[in-house]
């Protein structure tokens, strides 16, 4: 109950997202030219809503009892529905059938959120990588930040660089890590904004998994 109204209160009074005819234009020139027929079912669902697939990924790092069983009691079941050659206990994932925003949880310096919202599809890199303990890991274009508090939630890397070259996006990263990730192993994350063109003459052979 008390998720349902957190959700209508968040959204009450929002306008819908619009379509801006602009891009679509643009992206019709693009795209019919690279994709061909395939095109026309590829923009029709990045233009409809419903479909959308919204995640809730829950953070190991946040002891938060109660909330898988509340989100069972909305509709809400796991994304991983049968075996698969990489999933970590820890990677816990809950999507629903039906359309709808969970309620964001705002920043607090020094708490650690207990999920973050994604779109599903977003976790498909992180188990493609199938990382492991001690790995080293780059994450070449890092911000907001989803895939690497994904991927932390899968296995601690020997070494884990979060890069991204945009100064906003950048912070917006930080933000994100803090946000998830406490501070003992916030410690071992390191940051950059390098244009990742570079990574490879600077660090060569240097990662596991990228």
């Amino acid at each position: 109950f008390f998720l349902s109204l957190k959700l209508e209160n968040k959204t009450k009074g929002k306008l819908p997202k619009q379509v801006c005819q602009v891009v679509l234009d643009h992206f019709e020139k693009q795209y019919t030219a690279e994709l061909g027929d395939t095109w026309r079912s590829v923009r029709d669902v990045l233009i409809s809503p419903l479909c959308w697939q919204y995640a809730i990924l829950l953070n190991k790092f946040s002891h938060c009892t109660g909330l898988e069983n509340s989100l069972r009691v909305e509709g809400y079941h796991s994304a991983f529905q049968g075996g698969l050659p990489y999933l970590p206990a820890a990677l816990k994932c809950y999507i629903r059938r039906t359309p709808g925003r969970f309620p964001a949880q705002k920043h607090q310096a020094g708490k650690v959120k207990e999920y973050y919202l994604l779109n599903a599809a977003s976790l498909l890199p992180v188990l493609a990588l199938e990382v492991k303990d001690g790995e080293d890991v780059l994450d070449l274009c890092a911000a907001p930040g989803g895939k690497s508090v994904a991927l932390l939630q899968c296995a601690f890397p020997g070494n884990f660089h979060c890069n991204e070259y945009d100064d906003l996006r950048s912070r917006w990263l930080e933000q994100t890590i803090e946000s998830f990730i406490p501070n003992p192993l916030i410690n071992l994350i390191m940051f950059s904004k390098l244009d990742g063109r570079q990574i490879g003459d600077l660090k060569p052979e240097l990662y596991d998994k990228v």
